[in-house]
């Protein structure tokens, strides 16, 4: 405070009371310190501002035009979603297979405020979000159609102060046996609400179309009447003929290009005589924590003789899975390290030496696996794979080597969960015969599903008794039965291991499925 300020001319008016010229002249003689002590701690007696929520509102154009091929139509006629205030980020959870979805919205103060527990039973939609009323114009009767909700698919930014782009997930993925989702449009955007070209049935002709958030939704996010209804004049006309070099007359939406610095493996070979040992890792090193879902999909082969399945494994941990192999030379066998990263994504200079990665020369593969990564088996009601000693009547399945790629989204509301990956699939991650090093990757939320259809990764059941087994799925399993020792490090190793019970019935050539356990509320 200057001495200017303390000594300014007082306005005219109102003559000053005594007091007021005593509190001016304590204010002149008292230092400032003493004055701060007086006014006490910065903020004191200030209300914090209270969390806020988005606003949103619906929008789509006022006319549009689309082309139908035959009955159908491809489009999102235009619908959207406006965000404003704060960005609009929808968590959808379940505690257990036996509880139902709750799903929740995220403040602008990082605290989630519950939706309802009664709002949608999959993961990976919104049901029941959108209703469309068609009224045509002329005799014919009206009609409605039911959307359900993908937020954020392709999300644009209206407002040129938003953020530059959108972290959001851009697909909905399924996994029956998922845990949690995230679904989100930033602030100052216009995003989706379905599929992008999603395929409707709606005659040739004239319509008027209203489009509403239905009662529930609109209810939980706080949206008006007004926000959340939208009109449009939709005209439905014949496809224009496509000649035998024109292009685009049925588009298909693209996913952008993938960078692909993330996949890269280590610039440096890394030497034995510097990798550590699982146990001289600092104790606060990040690791991954490889869990296994239920085994699902579950089907007899056209020949009746073996057991098919989808088998996934997803890393929990705060720290994506992350292993490089380093080709031999003159050798069809890579050495494998494990690398681990911080908070930030930054790698953190130890390592370890774990597993290795071979070539797989049949027709049908070509590429290269990284082995014990998974195993299943399935095996008589009370036996158990981790258990040393032989199984009676038991199978195992000889998949033993893996391509890993994030195939599934499995719980993105994790600490460390990566909403949007790179690898996604096979061809980023599996290498070729010329490769020297590769790198596979698993992130935190993410799952690699297997579906065991080929003969030697399924269940032969030809010889097998009927009765009740278990369908065992493990994640990262024992490689040395004397030690107990694993391949990979990773946080926890208690939850690695899932169980399904299935009953096999019929004859050899003709086997049934008599009986599948059912898994809590979920329906695949």
């Amino acid at each position: 405070m200057s001495l200017h300020a303390l000594h300014r001319p007082h306005r005219r008016g109102r003559p000053r009371s005594r007091a007021a010229l005593l509190s001016a002249a304590l204010c002149a003689v008292l230092p400032l310190t003493a004055l701060t002590a007086l006014a006490g701690p910065p903020g004191a007696g200030a209300a914090e501002d209270p969390p806020v929520a988005p606003t949103l509102r619906l929008s789509m154009p006022a006319r549009q035009v689309v082309e139908s091929w035959g009955p159908r139509v491809y489009t999102d006629l235009g619908i959207r979603l406006l965000v404003e205030g704060a960005d609009l980020e929808v968590h959808l959870n379940r505690s257990s297979y036996d509880d139902p979805i709750t799903a929740s919205l995220k403040l602008s103060d990082g605290s989630l405020r519950t939706l309802g527990d009664d709002l949608t039973p999959t993961l990976n939609r919104l049901r029941r979000f959108l209703v469309l009323r068609f009224e045509p114009l002329g005799d014919r009767e009206p009609f409605t159609r039911g959307l359900r909700a993908c937020l954020g698919q392709v999300s644009d930014r209206v407002d040129p102060d938003a953020a530059p782009s959108s972290p959001y997930p851009r697909y909905c993925y399924y996994n029956p046996y998922s845990l949690g989702a995230v679904q989100g449009i930033p602030a100052g955007y216009a995003g989706t609400i379905g599929d992008p070209w999603r395929r409707m049935e709606i005659p040739r002709g004239r319509y008027d179309v209203s489009v509403t958030v239905a009662r529930r939704w609109a209810a939980a996010l706080g949206m008006s009447q007004d926000q959340r209804t939208a009109t449009t004049r939709l005209v439905v006309r014949k496809e224009p003929s496509c000649g035998v070099f024109l292009r685009g007359c049925r588009p298909h939406p693209t996913r952008p290009a993938r960078p692909d610095a993330e996949l890269r493996p280590s610039a440096v070979r890394p030497t034995p005589a510097r990798a550590v040992d699982p146990g001289d890792l600092p104790p606060d090193t990040p690791q991954p924590d490889l869990r296994a879902l239920p085994a699902w999909g579950l089907q007899i082969s056209r020949n009746g003789n073996f057991l098919q399945f989808a088998a996934t494994v997803w890393n929990a941990g705060d720290s994506p899975l992350v292993v490089d192999g380093f080709r031999r030379s003159g050798e069809d066998l890579m050495d494998g390290y494990q690398y681990f990263f911080d908070a930030e994504g930054h790698q953190l200079p130890d390592y370890v030496r774990v597993g290795s990665f071979e070539w797989d020369p049949k027709r049908t593969h070509q590429h290269w696996h990284f082995r014990s990564f998974a195993s299943y088996s399935l095996l008589p009601v009370g036996e158990r794979p981790d258990v040393a000693g032989e199984h009676d009547h038991g199978v195992e399945s000889r998949k033993e080597a893996f391509c890993l790629a994030n195939t599934d989204a499995v719980d993105l509301t994790v600490d460390g969960a990566v909403w949007n990956v790179d690898n996604s699939d096979l061809s980023t991650a599996c290498g070729d015969l010329d490769s020297l090093s590769i790198r596979e990757v698993l992130d935190s939320g993410w799952g690699d599903t297997y579906a065991q259809f080929r003969a030697g990764q399924s269940f032969k059941l030809r010889g097998l008794p009927n009765g009740c087994y278990n369908i065992w799925v493990e994640g990262n399993p024992i490689a040395h039965e004397a030690t107990g020792a694993r391949t990979l490090i990773e946080s926890d190793y208690t939850n690695n291991i899932s169980s399904r019970k299935v009953c096999i019935g019929g004859k050899d050539g003709a086997r049934t499925i008599r009986r599948v356990e059912q898994i809590g509320l979920v329906q695949e």
